[in-house]
């Protein structure tokens, strides 16, 4: 199958996720995980109007970055180390793996410094698995507290990631368990502006993460396949 055929596989799936939930498609974005391909697909991707790219490190990344001169709106996905910030910050405009007030420091410090705003969101561990970062649904409204009165730091939602499962629809409770804390955050009022993104799901769980209220899915194998990691 092409990369094209690909695309408009996983578009026709969207679109019939959100009509199934009710909702917009123009409200659900993509991203592409590009972490396992190399430069030459992921400027396929771009070509094909995909905007937005996922990568989770930044020794793979940030060569592509520059040998695509910047093109698209790259996201970081992947656990960040505090020492790799400095790589990342004016490359990526959304970092999704915000799990800690020494991250949030970092970044602030960084940010300050070129004179840029980094969009992010809050990573929440809402599965509970010892094998994912992120804070727990109890600790979310303590860490934004923190984070609130850092100016270069934006707060837009929070993310997770489910457990693998053969059958997606047992991921459901972590997705919806995710929406119910951006909803219960909101209501208290934390930050500056209330949180409107989620996100979640991934190649095998998707579109259960649509119905439950995701505005930006990271599809990485179902979009580009398994490809050589670069």
């Amino acid at each position: 199958m092409s990369l094209k055929d690909r695309i408009q596989q996983v578009e026709h799936r969207i679109q019939a996720a959100c009509e199934r939930s009710g909702r917009r498609r123009d409200d659900v974005n993509v991203v592409a995980v590009t972490k396992y391909v190399g430069l030459e697909t992921t400027g396929m991707l771009l070509d094909e109007g995909i905007v937005h790219i996922g990568e989770n490190r930044p020794q793979n990344a940030v060569p592509k970055w520059e040998a695509l001169e910047g093109r698209g709106v790259w996201h970081f996905i992947g656990h960040l180390q505090t020492n790799k910030v400095r790589d990342v910050i004016g490359k990526f405009q959304y970092i999704h793996s915000l799990d800690r007030l020494s991250l949030a420091k970092e970044l602030e410090k960084r940010a300050a410094a070129q004179g840029i705003t980094v969009s992010a969101f809050l990573q929440v561990n809402v599965s509970g698995e010892s094998s994912k970062h992120g804070v727990s649904p109890e600790e979310a409204a303590d860490l934004l507290r923190e984070i609130a009165s850092y100016p270069h730091i934006r707060i837009i939602g929070l993310m997770t990631m489910a457990p693998i499962e053969d059958n997606p629809e047992l991921t459901r409770p972590v997705f919806r368990g995710l929406r119910e804390l951006r909803d219960r955050l909101n209501a208290q009022k934390i930050t500056k502006e209330p949180l409107t993104e989620l996100s979640m799901g991934m190649s095998g769980d998707f579109e259960v993460a649509i119905e439950e209220g995701a505005t930006w899915v990271r599809l990485g194998t179902i979009l580009v396949g398994k490809g050589e990691e670069m």
